[in-house]
């Protein structure tokens, strides 16, 4: 197996574009591509863009009926079928959207292809990450479903056991609904609770099907959670469940959105904190996968002050080459971000939070605290099913 990291990245996955007003602006692409450039990360790792999925491979997820919907909106925009969740607010139909939203999947499963055969021990698609896609509809700004796609194709190669943690703000309901049934995928999503935000799912009740009892895991956290919080809560269910797993392949979803700036959702944490899991999601593949890594990125609405810097981070984890949370961003890029956005870029790589504190799970329940009756109501919800201790 290659020691090295894969970056997927083909120029061409900036036309997934919405329109102008749109909160997913491709600038976050754009920028963060020249941001791991600008900290030389593209000589660290291997750059390759793989070929759009095709019409088989889109298939392991995806309804055919939907697929043609997909292709005829692309088309035309103006013929776009609602019904499918296509010409929508949140998914406004353009052109060419079948040929960018199939690349972006190509490049998820790309990497899930070159870590599986050992061509590369970790792969990262920010691109991709389009968690809320269903196999027969569009929904919260996803088309294709890259990250079940990715997941798909790697039980289609033989894989047994796969854990899916995913850490973006938003419910990635869109991976748990696909292997709903399916106890070779083990699903984690820790996010902000239904009550308060998009889609409304990711309760701690929701579990799996009765043949897969405990293999849909969803820690659905209170708005104003902060670094503390987060962290506490993540190493509170994820290891253990991942030791208990044991996955032959781990895939990751980075959403950004969880940012105490990002304008789409309520939580308070900071890029020390995201840069933190990031740093314990590769941990845990090398722990308990080999260190077989599909990284992939999500959300993030903050396209400027916050995408960029986490999944710079991101890609510099997978590629051994980890940047200090004190780094001062080179002066090359934050130039760069001002001419295309007429913003003024961050000037350091984190949020000065470094090292961020946070209470193990060990070291107390306290009944009053929201966070930790959160954690709990998982605990108790899915450990039991797998026949581990609350």
């Amino acid at each position: 197996m290659s020691g090295r990291a894969q970056l997927m990245w083909d120029e061409a996955v900036t036309g997934y574009d919405f329109g102008r007003d749109h909160p997913m602006d491709p600038v976050r692409l754009h920028l963060t591509r020249r941001l791991v450039d600008a900290f030389g990360l593209d000589r660290e790792v291997d750059v390759v863009a793989a070929k759009a999925a095709g019409e088989s491979t889109l298939r392991l997820v995806h309804r055919e009926d939907y697929i043609e919907a997909v292709r005829a909106a692309s088309a035309d925009p103006a013929s776009a079928d609602g019904s499918y969740g296509i010409g929508t607010l949140d998914d406004p139909a353009f052109a060419g959207m079948h040929e960018v939203s199939a690349l972006i999947a190509g490049q998820s499963v790309g990497a899930a292809e070159a870590v599986w055969r050992g061509e590369a021990l970790h792969a990262v698609n920010f691109a991709g990450g389009l968690h809320h896609a269903m196999p027969g509809g569009a929904s919260g700004f996803c088309i294709y479903n890259d990250a079940a796609l990715a997941i798909a194709r790697l039980l289609e190669l033989g894989a047994e056991r796969v854990a899916y943690i995913d850490v973006d703000v938003h419910h990635g309901d869109g991976v748990q609904a696909v292997f709903w049934e399916n106890p070779r995928v083990l699903t984690i999503s820790l996010h902000e609770h239904p009550r308060t935000l998009f889609p409304q799912t990711g309760w701690p009740e929701e579990t799996g099907a009765e043949t897969a009892q405990g293999s849909a895991v969803n820690v659905a956290l209170p708005a104003g959670t902060g670094d503390a919080g987060w962290l506490r809560a993540f190493h509170a269910v994820v290891p253990e469940l991942i030791a208990d797993f044991r996955p032959q392949v781990l895939v990751t979803q980075h959403g950004a959105d969880t940012h105490f700036e990002d304008p789409l959702a309520h939580f308070a944490v900071s890029l020390d904190a995201q840069r933190a899991v990031q740093v314990a999601c590769h941990d845990l593949a090398h722990e308990y996968a080999d260190g077989r890594w599909v990284a992939l990125g999500g959300g993030g609405y903050a396209v400027v002050e916050v995408v960029p810097r986490s999944w710079t981070h991101l890609v510099a984890i997978a590629a051994g080459r980890e940047i200090a949370p004190e780094t001062v961003i080179p002066e090359s890029w934050r130039q760069e971000v001002f001419a295309r956005t007429r913003q003024l870029a961050p000037a350091r790589m984190t949020d000065g939070r470094w090292p961020v504190p946070w209470a193990s799970w060990e070291a107390g329940y306290d009944p009053a605290d929201r966070l930790d009756q959160a954690v709990l109501a998982t605990r108790r919800a899915v450990f039991p099913l797998r026949g581990l201790l609350t």
